[in-house]
């Protein structure tokens, strides 16, 4: 009989994960100027090209770029692309589209790793609420990643949520991961599951969590440029991520400008 191994979990002590802070806020800045450029008309290569000059201008390194190979600075998923969508200069956004817009980069060794859904002009109000309900997701998951908390609890709370928004496809064999002097460690992190399972989350533990979720079915296929992956019944996608440290002050989301303060102050509210 032999034990089920144990995911090892990068521990970071509090300077470095300060210096995570630099990754995540470099990325949270990068992906802010992205929102501001979404518009009908710019293909999903102006937006790559948006984000490597802006990451590197501010001394960074994108984390994707050449990552096993993926030619872009960011993931641009449009509609049903769910993650990991290849940036074209023949892919033109155009009013009504979503775009989810996937973005890492590298400050001093360390990563951070977050993305955001956007809407394309006007958007029909069931677009508008898988983007809400996404986000939200997001943040209930980031609320449970406390200390003392199992890694499951994180799982749990983003699809309890989506759960009681609607009958949405939560995605499969895609999640959440660990990160620290690498994009992605160990452990995944599902974005559906019971709670209390998993290992016991810690201060000095840093996790990127990251719901993604459909209109139609959960079911996904990937495209024949290895990376896209799609909806099977053409459904539009949603994703939403960020990365955050485990603190003895709760959890501090690394990519987000303010740390959480807003949305948390939201959700207790």
């Amino acid at each position: 009989m032999f034990k089920r191994r144990r995911p090892v979990i990068q521990m970071k002590t509090a300077e470095q994960i300060e210096l995570m802070r630099k990754a995540g806020l470099l990325v949270g800045e990068t992906l802010q100027l992205l929102r501001e450029a979404v518009k009908p008309g710019i293909t999903t290569l102006d937006l790559d090209t948006i984000a490597e000059q802006n990451i590197r201008d501010h001394g960074g390194i994108p984390s994707f770029k050449g990552y096993h190979g993926f030619p872009g600075t960011i993931c641009a998923s449009v509609n049903e692309e769910i993650v990991h969508g290849i940036p074209r200069d023949s892919k033109v956004l155009k009013d009504g589209d979503v775009i989810s817009i996937d973005c890492g980069a590298i400050v001093e060794g360390w990563h951070g790793d977050s993305a955001i859904t956007v809407p394309v002009g006007e958007v029909t109000p069931e677009l508008t609420k898988l983007l809400e309900v996404t986000e939200t997701s997001l943040w209930h998951g980031l609320k449970a990643g406390v200390a003392g908390a199992r890694l499951t609890d994180m799982s749990h709370a983003i699809e309890s949520h989506i759960r009681s928004q609607g009958p949405y496809g939560i995605v499969e064999g895609y999640g959440g991961h660990g990160i620290g002097t690498e994009m992605h460690m160990d452990p995944l992190i599902p974005n559906h599951g019971a709670p209390g399972h998993g290992p016991v989350l810690e201060v000095g533990m840093c996790f990127a969590v990251e719901p993604m979720v459909n209109l139609g079915t959960k079911a996904t296929v990937e495209l024949e440029d290895g990376w896209t992956v799609i909806t099977t019944d053409g459904a539009y996608s949603a994703h939403f991520e960020h990365t955050f440290a485990v603190t003895a002050d709760g959890p501090r989301v690394l990519t987000a400008l303010d740390e959480g303060r807003e949305w948390f102050a939201k959700l207790e509210g």
